[in-house]
């Protein structure tokens, strides 16, 4: 009796489990669980998200154009300086020495002009006097000539007065020589002065080189050298940085944008900026210069690089505006950014008001399907279906439309979206019931014709309670 008790017992058991189990199974919904929104109108701003740092608009880098030792340094790094200003020195010792001997050139070479024009006025007394011996001589040639006529004098005193001719007037083709020759030497001498001053003046210039001023108001934002180091000049090669002074009442973000996004930038957007360094805070700016060119267009070597597999980025500059970070100045801090700083933007690239619009979610993309109608070996009319090839073009993008309890796949056309929501163009009404969520059963379970059931946020939060 106790085991037919038992048994009876047992059975009575799973006879309740078995209708706990047969209500339970009809009591659940049927199909997918999906979430549900309803298509709106909105205001969709379109935006692109890049990062980058922060730098000044204006930097200037400082270099010697001299080589040598720093013998006087006279700023350091976060200093304020002025335009003129002396910043260092480079040991002038050497420079010295060449201005002295370049000095020594000027004034031998002008010794040498001047002994040259002495010899000139010398050579051009000589002459006179050659030409007025020559005169001279031509006045008692014609009147020895008029006297041998007369047969007054000798045939050998004539002779001798056609000699002493014939000898001034070689005395003064030499003395015409002379000058000529003295003149190009006095011209040349000139010359040798005129590069004795040239050089001079590029030894001076060498020498006020050694001396560093500020070319510019601003602030000195990094400081390479200390004082006692030797330094490399850029007269010839690129020679060692010593400092760097910057204007850092204007900054910049200077941002990487990737080559998809570049063509929908333009100069003026404007901009949303967060810097690492104020958690929390936004700051605006506008877009003031777009570059033209990649910046990994060129190798190191400088070669064109045709690497398709890199990223092309293009850099773009933005203007912070001084008045987003105005109450920053403020307690002794007169410029709150640093260069190098870590920024993140997104560029306002489009406003669009009052447009249908889903959540980005609800969108998602399926293969178009090919139907070819064929005939079987009966002459039976066949629809046969076949995925299409996944080209882009043979690629939609469509919505699931709540229709009862299933779902019907809509396709659709789409326009600017955010990180949010998507512009519709084509395909939706206002209102209409949609699938947003879950992501996986969006992107690849969901059919044509599924059934499916609404998410209840409550439940599900009452059951994460009690788990």
């Amino acid at each position: 009796m106790k085991n037919n008790r038992l048994i009876y017992i047992l059975l009575g058991v799973l006879v309740l489990v078995c209708i706990g189990a047969w209500f339970k199974n009809k009591n659940t919904p049927k199909g997918e669980k999906v979430q549900t929104e309803k298509v709106q109108k909105r205001t969709i701003n379109e935006t692109v998200s890049a990062s980058g740092k922060v730098f000044p608009e204006v930097e200037v880098k400082i270099s010697s154009d001299v080589s040598g030792e720093i013998v006087e340094l006279l700023v350091k790094e976060g200093d304020t300086v002025r335009r003129g200003q002396l910043l260092c020195r480079v040991n002038p010792e050497a420079y010295v020495s060449t201005v002295e001997r370049g000095e020594a050139g000027v004034n031998s070479a002008r010794a040498q002009a001047e002994q040259s024009r002495t010899q000139i006025e010398s050579t051009r007394s000589r002459r006179n006097q050659a030409k007025s011996q020559l005169e001279n001589a031509q006045a008692n040639f014609s009147r020895q000539e008029k006297l041998l006529k007369d047969g007054v004098i000798s045939q050998a005193d004539f002779d001798n007065t056609a000699t002493n001719l014939r000898v001034a007037e070689a005395t003064l083709a030499s003395s015409e020589s002379d000058i000529k020759a003295i003149e190009s030497s006095s011209q040349a001498a000139d010359f040798s002065t005129q590069s004795a001053k040239a050089q001079l003046k590029e030894l001076r210039t060498n020498l006020k080189r050694t001396s560093i001023y500020a070319p510019m108001n601003g602030i000195v934002s990094k400081l390479n050298v200390e004082l006692g180091e030797r330094v490399l000049g850029t007269i010839q090669m690129s020679g060692t940085e010593i400092m760097r002074i910057a204007d850092l009442s204007s900054m910049e973000v200077q941002v990487d944008v990737s080559e998809n996004d570049i063509p929908r930038l333009n100069v003026g957007n404007q901009v949303d900026i967060d810097i690492d360094a104020y958690v929390g805070r936004k700051f605006t700016g506008k877009v003031y210069e777009i570059a033209n060119t990649a910046n990994n267009t060129t190798t190191a070597s400088g070669a064109v690089n045709l690497n398709s597999d890199q990223v092309t980025n293009f850099i773009v500059k933005i203007r912070i505006d001084p008045k987003s970070y105005a109450d920053l100045m403020g307690k002794g801090k007169k410029h709150p950014f640093r260069p190098g700083m870590s920024a993140s933007v997104e560029v306002l690239t489009n406003t669009v008001e009052n447009i249908l619009s889903v959540p980005i979610q609800a969108v998602t993309t399926r293969d178009r399907e090919e139907k070819k109608v064929v005939a079987d070996n009966d002459g039976a009319i066949q629809v046969v279906t076949k995925e299409a090839s996944t080209s882009n073009k043979d690629i939609k993008e469509v919505v699931f439309v709540c229709v009862g309890d299933t779902l019907k796949m809509v396709e659709v056309k789409t326009g600017i979206q955010n990180d949010s929501y998507i512009q519709l163009l084509e395909g939706l009404e206002d209102q209409q019931e949609i699938v947003i969520g879950p992501y996986d059963a969006v992107s690849r379970k969901l059919k044509q014709g599924d059934k499916y059931y609404k998410e209840d946020p409550k439940k599900e939060k009452e059951d994460k309670k009690k788990f």
